[in-house]
């Protein structure tokens, strides 16, 4: 089993329809067998306890050393960029997904 982060736009374009894209996603992964880190599901945390943006990317670059793949969803995000850059730099194998 593989545990793979879920990177994606969060903030850019329509929230509502971006969290269930990573959800979707997340959800394929779980059914293959993997086990899906999806950051996107903080937005519902975030409702009840709010915290700065800032705090989620700390949390998010906090779990990425631990999991094995981190795959990008389409879409711009400067979030996800670096996610992305922080797995490469650690040697975590990085997809980029063109369709979800």
């Amino acid at each position: 089993m593989s545990i793979i982060y879920v990177a994606g736009p969060y903030s850019k374009g329509d929230v509502a329809v971006n969290v269930r894209n990573a959800i979707d996603y997340g959800m394929k992964l779980n059914d293959q067998g993997h086990y899906a880190v999806i950051p996107h599901l903080t937005h519902f945390t975030h409702m009840i306890h709010p915290r700065e943006y800032q705090y989620w990317l700390d949390l998010d670059n906090r779990i990425i050393p631990h999991c094995h793949e981190v795959h990008q969803l389409p879409g711009e995000s400067s979030g996800a960029e670096k996610e992305m850059e922080l797995a490469r730099s650690l040697g975590i194998k990085t997809t980029v997904i063109y369709g979800v």
